[in-house]
């Protein structure tokens, strides 16, 4: 295809959309734009309306920074609307939506689309995540502390730890090796949090559990007391609202702990209650899937984590659909909570012949907004869920899929998935950057806009190995990383110590559940300045946060991303390569001229051609270039 047809460019922001979240029964404007210099003779729009196909010519709107903008007018007449556009030249009609431009009718499955009357969590944009893992963070209250032989759990002591020592294997330690991280901890460290550039939290469960990871709960209602109690929280909540930080909490309602109060197979927590394993008259036998012989359905063959039963109108009940249920207690005063990341989402009243899903998540979307309009939800799928991104179910997965397993393995790591196959985990995966380009659209492509803006990135939590604790990693590969999580559309998450270069190893997950060097001066340290930086260029500039999002350039071993709007742009450059590779970058695309400068933010100096079309990339480079906008 000819040069031009990279310019082809909408979006869902209001650059392109005149009400992104329309209500039913509003008309909306649709532009495109296009190289002004380009053959396209006539744009169109097309539409499908009642299930028939509606094309509509669009008017030239103006011209602008060397681009031709084109605008529609598009009723929404239904929940939600797709589109489309057609591009006429003298040669050819080319077919654009949001995966590309096909020359060729490319169906629907990538449409543009817009719901009407979603609400979207409008702060998550604008967020920069920070993942905290509690028991490890920062120890605030140390008379809270858990004492080594205080509880067992199937036969396994609790032990403390010093704060420097290393964690426990899981079969010496059990998960139950505990360093006296708190919720006070993380007050104390919010001034530490703000100055980074953090503006949002993502906590690890913080209720009532015996293990230091806490999806095992055995008392939804209450925050354990080694993390504080109930009044930890609420002071936590407080304390980041009044700082403009939001605070989201992990909970696991696809599965308890044996030990919970429901279940209570051991008596260890609640030997006055005869909990539904011992009683099988208890009404919260129907909680769970009991099987003959006193067998039950557990996730993922995990004897100590049995699966909850949602054909029971009681637990649906109790924990999101009545007024004091287990969600919205803690959306409400003094909590305040501003969301909920939902653990192993993915299977969550899924069971063989009882498949429940898609009934189920409607019904906690609705009962969470109703507390919160705003609140996100953010489930934990480490594959393609689009399904369950269409605005009626998550706001976001974890975004495993279009984030972190790409960059991951670009750079040259397993996937996420193939390295804990006991043989697909030894065949060389390697990615070209058009790999890259079409993992990440083949993931957008699927979602509204509004939806694209929700999408938490990550490529580092507290279920996988530390990126920057693979031998394989440079700082140069890091930044690229790095740069590419902050680039995307939606918001960064960082996880705690990664900008402390946190000490870990790649074996299990306890690898990356080591606890903060609070004393090691990381503060001066180049990961701390380059998650600073990133998280502060953000906060300033709303190109970064709110703008268009596109692939500017692709070659065999680097890709260049770059986030826009008319007044801004810029453009992130990584590369696996292990030789210089020359870059290709058409700036006039999103309105540029080139770089502002001879260096991109970081100092770096880039090497362009005479005519400063071409960047050559130094292998495994990685550059963030602010560029120079053409007038409007």
């Amino acid at each position: 295809m000819n040069n031009w047809i990279s310019s082809v460019y909408s979006d869902g922001t209001p650059e392109f959309v005149s009400k992104p979240s329309p209500n039913l029964g509003d008309t909306v404007s649709i532009k495109l734009r296009v190289l002004d210099d380009s053959p396209v003779q006539h744009a169109f729009l097309r539409s499908i309306h009642n299930g028939s196909e509606r094309v509509q010519k669009m008017r030239l709107k103006e011209v602008s920074q060397g681009l031709r903008y084109y605008e529609a007018d598009l009723p929404m007449n239904q929940a939600r609307v797709r589109y489309q556009f057609f591009l006429a030249t003298p040669t050819m009609v080319y077919y654009y939506n949001q995966r590309g431009v096909f020359s060729y009718p490319p169906g629907n499955a990538w449409d543009f689309a817009l719901l009407t009357d979603y609400v979207q969590p409008a702060w998550v944009k604008d967020a920069v995540f920070y993942q905290i893992f509690p028991d490890r963070f920062c120890d605030g209250d140390p008379d809270t502390d858990v004492k080594t032989g205080e509880y067992t759990m199937d036969g396994y002591p609790c032990t403390h730890m010093h704060w420097t020592d290393t964690p426990l294997e899981y079969p010496e330690g059990r998960c139950m090796d505990s360093f006296g991280g708190d919720l006070p901890g993380i007050r104390k460290k919010l001034p530490y949090l703000k100055e980074l550039g953090v503006t949002a939290l993502y906590l690890n469960p913080i209720f009532m559990a015996p293990t230091v990871h806490k999806y095992d709960c055995i008392d939804y209602f209450h925050v354990d007391p080694h993390f504080g109690g109930d009044a930890a929280l609420a002071d936590l909540t407080q304390a980041a609202h009044d700082l403009g930080m939001k605070v989201i909490l992990d909970i696991s309602i696809n599965h308890t702990g044996t030990a919970h109060k429901w279940f209570n197979m051991g008596g260890d927590f609640f030997p006055t209650t005869t909990g539904a394993y011992h009683n099988p008259d208890s009404p919260e036998r129907a909680f769970y899937f009991f099987h003959e012989g006193n067998e039950y359905t557990c996730w993922l063959g995990n004897r100590s984590l049995p699966t909850l039963n949602y054909t029971s109108d009681a637990l649906r009940d109790i924990i999101y659909r009545g007024p004091d249920s287990v969600l919205r207690k803690w959306l409400r005063p003094p909590y305040s909570i501003d969301g909920w990341r939902f653990d192993v989402a993915d299977v969550m009243a899924k069971n063989d012949t009882v498949q429940l899903s898609h009934t189920v998540w409607p019904e906690i979307r609705a009962a969470i907004r109703a507390e919160n309009p705003q609140a996100y939800i953010l489930a934990e799928d480490w594959a393609d869920c689009a399904d369950y991104l269409q605005g009626d179910e998550w706001d976001s997965p974890m975004n495993y899929f279009g984030c972190g397993r790409v960059i991951r393995q670009f750079l040259g790591k397993r996937d996420l998935f193939l390295e804990r196959h006991p043989v697909l985990r030894d065949i060389p995966s390697p990615q070209a950057a058009s790999d890259v380009e079409a993992r990440v659209m083949t993931h957008l492509a699927q979602l509204p806009w509004v939806l694209r803006e929700n999408q938490f990135n990550l490529f580092d939590s507290h279920d996988v190995s530390r990126l920057h604790n693979w031998p394989g990693i440079t700082p140069e590969k890091y930044r690229g990383a790095v740069l590419f999580l902050f680039l995307l559309p939606g918001a960064p998450s960082i996880y705690y110590g990664d900008e402390a270069w946190v000490g870990g190893n790649e074996k299990n997950n306890e690898g990356c559940r080591w606890p903060m060097p609070w004393a090691s001066g990381f503060e001066h340290g180049a990961a701390y300045q380059l998650y600073h930086t990133m998280a502060h260029l953000r906060a300033q500039h709303p190109a970064l946060r709110r703008g268009g999002m596109k692939f500017l350039a692709v070659g065999e071993h680097a890709f260049a991303l770059a986030r826009f709007n008319r007044e801004e742009a810029f453009v992130a450059i990584v590369s696996n390569g292990t030789a210089p590779e020359n870059l290709v970058l058409p700036f006039g695309d999103i309105g540029a001229i080139g770089p502002e400068g001879p260096v991109d933010l970081f100092g770096q100096p880039l090497t362009f051609s005479e005519d400063g079309s071409t960047l050559t990339v130094p292998p495994c480079g990685s550059y963030l270039i602010s560029c120079r906008m053409k007038p409007c």
